[in-house]
């Protein structure tokens, strides 16, 4: 989503490149483009103009350490002003009560129902018991799709098909939560295509009727500026404790990203890109401010990979290889829990300098398959001993697999060449400190 304004910054930085000091003259330029960047980027005028007049005023104060470039200088003073800008620090949930009550709001289409299930999930893994509320009256078939949310994230469910009085599911929701010792109550509500007095009146009566630790407010990022005017607009009538941004992993510029937390004075609470449901981040505005400028997020990289890696298998694989017998049923593991991890071209863009050069990159979740395929369908002799795959035995493989001969041989070779430089570090492992 940010890649065409990420694009855009290093081209401004690119200005003050090459010169030694930062002066009036120079500065001005460089943040000039800064704020053509952030209104392409469909960040609110009022918000860029701001952001921009406080870099402005920083930099010109700002004494450039000898070790320091220009250009470094400024990009700390515009990455501290976008993390202001996203919200300043991480804004975690409050939970209190017995069931705490999270109520979720927002326009049809915004990506509610799909959000109340990922959060769901998100508060199991954490070791909560949630239950999910029906609150569309209106929408069968939202409804169902929470209900089967619900059974994918084993949360608890519930639902009157018969009654059509949101209020009244939801007070008889909180009874029936106390009943079966459910700790959070997620009550996902109706939305509209667009803002009406009916709507505002029945989530006003519900939040009343509730008094939720937590009302949410979900927006879909792809809205641009319409997203920031729709949350103004609930806020005037919910007073919601925070937002949450739907559909990041979309094309559109990301200026409701950046712009709402300022229009609102409500922190947002969670990012959410794709269907799945680990597709759901807490928000850090560190982070996302240092994937703006291209300078990665290696801490979310990291808690992706604890989050899915298995300690105890890594360990074995870590002694395999330390004894040089890492085989083809280790790679295989190894790749179903990167896979675990979720979108590649995200991942990928979460290492430092790797995003804006791969932006134009179509990454193929899929790529994966391939190997996976070639891999299983070797015995598992042959898996831990590649050495005895002979002509006849390739041909089996690949037949099996629905691949070529040539795609088995690619591996091969690129598998042989892993382990030599495994075995290879694991000689050096004396003489250089930490490369293992």
């Amino acid at each position: 989503m940010f890649d065409s304004l990420q694009v855009r910054l290093e081209k401004a930085f690119k200005t003050l490149k090459g010169n030694n000091r930062i002066t009036d003259q120079n500065v001005a330029e460089t943040v000039r483009e800064i704020r053509r960047a952030l209104i392409a980027a469909d960040v609110n005028f009022k918000v860029a103009k701001q952001v921009t007049d406080q870099i402005l005023e920083k930099a010109k104060g700002a004494e450039v350490i000898r070790s320091v470039s220009p250009g470094q200088m400024l990009t700390k003073i515009v990455n501290d002003e976008l993390v202001e800008l996203l919200g300043g620090q991480n804004e975690p949930l409050h939970l209190k009560g017995s069931p705490a009550i999270i109520l979720i709001a927002g326009l049809q289409g915004s990506g509610k129902t799909t959000f109340t299930g990922k959060l769901a999930r998100h508060l199991k893994s954490q070791g909560k018991t949630p239950m999910v509320v029906a609150g569309d009256v209106y929408r069968p078939a939202a409804r169902e799709q929470l209900r089967v949310l619900s059974e994918q994230v084993e949360a608890g469910y519930y639902s009157e098909d018969e009654n059509q009085n949101p209020v009244e599911i939801a007070k008889n929701a909180v009874k029936e939560a106390k009943f079966k010792n459910f700790d959070v109550l997620i009550v996902d509500t109706a939305g509209r295509i667009a803002i009406d007095k009916a709507m505002m009146d029945e989530i006003a009566s519900l939040k009343k009727a509730l008094d939720p630790t937590e009302t949410l407010f979900v927006v879909d990022s792809m809205t641009g500026q319409d997203a920031v005017n729709t949350a103004k607009a609930f806020n005037d009538v919910l007073n919601f404790t925070g937002v949450v941004l739907t559909k990041l992993d979309g094309d559109s510029r990301g200026g409701a990203a950046l712009s709402i937390k300022s229009v609102v004075n409500k922190p947002i609470k969670f990012a959410s890109s794709g269907e799945k449901m680990d597709a759901l981040d807490v928000f850090h505005p560190d982070r996302l401010a240092s994937r703006i400028l291209g300078m990665g997020d290696v801490v979310s990289l990291v808690e992706k990979a604890q989050s899915v890696i298995d300690e105890e298998e890594a360990e074995k694989v870590a002694k395999k290889i330390a004894k040089n017998k890492f085989d083809f049923e280790d790679f295989l593991s190894q790749l179903q829990q990167i896979k675990k991890m979720g979108n590649m071209k995200d991942l990928l863009g979460m290492i430092p300098g790797v995003g804006s050069k791969i932006k134009d990159m179509d990454v193929d979740d899929d790529a994966f398959k391939g190997i996976e395929s070639l891999i299983q369908s070797m015995t598992p002799q042959e898996r831990a001993k590649p050495e005895l795959l002979n002509a006849s035995r390739k041909q089996r493989i690949a037949n099996g697999s629905g691949r070529s001969v040539q795609e088995l041989n690619k591996l091969l070779t690129q598998f042989n060449q892993m382990r030599q430089m495994m075995k290879m570090m694991n000689k050096k492992r004396g003489r250089i400190p930490g490369l293992m």
